[in-house]
């Protein structure tokens, strides 16, 4: 693939480091748990929903076209807040679209720098065609061909590393919840 993709963790940390951030500065506290559990979500969704259906069922061209797309993220942020508000969560629908839309930002490969403006084209999909990218025979595919180690990649793991400290930082919120809910399913006690 010439246009480079980020790895799961890279989209979290992104998410994480720029919730957080904003939520010190405009409320001076951590992030809290379901906005914070809300985002992680966000930030994952766009690859959840385009690459299965790319790479295993084939309904899509590509594994940054529908979900990926600013059309779709213009009918989703007004559905997303109302159904937020109606649920008195409107801090959770934040948090999830906070990811979403860090997530497409954070797709936008290095190679735009350099005026490839071609490979940030999935933003405009389906008006615009999908950027090029290399063949994907599934999941599995992806995770051992698809994706390479270098310098771009390896930026991501640092990144993960300091929003995993910022995390731990902010009272890591969201695992409390995670772990009961795990907890309660899995019928272990505490």
């Amino acid at each position: 693939m010439n246009g480079r993709s980020m790895w799961p963790w890279g989209h979290l940390a992104v998410a994480y480091l720029l919730f957080t951030v904003v939520t010190h500065r405009r409320f001076g506290r951590p992030p809290r748990a379901w906005p914070a559990i809300a985002l992680a979500v966000g930030s994952q969704m766009p690859d959840l929903i385009d690459k299965p259906l790319a790479w295993n069922f084939g309904v899509l061209p590509g594994g940054r076209t529908l979900a990926h797309s600013l059309f779709v993220v213009a009918c989703l942020v007004p559905a997303v807040l109302l159904v937020a508000g109606r649920l008195e969560g409107r801090a959770v629908g934040v948090g999830f679209l906070v990811g979403y839309g860090s997530h497409l930002l954070a797709d936008i490969p290095p190679a735009v720098l350099s005026g490839e403006f071609a490979y940030a084209a999935y933003l405009l999909w389906p008006v615009l065609e999908q950027p090029p990218e290399d063949p994907v025979a599934g999941i599995f595919d992806a995770i051992f061909h698809y994706y390479t180690m270098g310098p771009y990649e390896w930026v991501q793991f640092g990144l993960f590393a300091v929003a995993a400290l910022a995390w731990y930082r902010d009272g890591m919120p969201g695992l409390g919840l995670v772990s009961a809910s795990l907890e309660r399913r899995l019928g272990v006690e505490s």
